[in-house]
């Protein structure tokens, strides 16, 4: 049985990196694991995602949809998020090889 990598198969299946197909999907998956640590954290707090929309000004639909990824939000709003649910949020930036880290 030979055994290959999941870099490999990555690569193979969705395209090599700096490819834009790679970039989409690595952005997708970003985006899903930023949705799922929201949510987790909701869940851990004991918010409903109508408290966690009425804390943000927002409708609970839009908690569900940033939650599940299904939309595409602003990074003010998964900022505003995170901040309400108490997490520290580390950003970094690098572009031409300079690095810009918000903390």
């Amino acid at each position: 049985m030979k055994l290959t990598s999941i870099d490999k198969l990555t690569d193979e299946i969705v395209g090599e990196k700096g490819s834009p197909e790679r970039d989409i999907f690595e952005y997708d998956l970003r985006m899903d694991i930023i949705g799922t640590m929201i949510r987790d954290a909701r869940i851990k707090r004991n918010m409903t995602q109508e408290d966690l929309g009425d804390l943000l000004g927002v409708q609970k639909s839009q908690i569900s949809k940033l939650e599940n990824n299904t939309k595409d939000f602003r990074i003010g709003t998964i900022l505003r998020a995170l901040k309400a649910l108490g997490a520290k949020v580390k950003l970094s930036v690098e572009l031409e090889k300079q690095e810009l880290i918000v903390a």
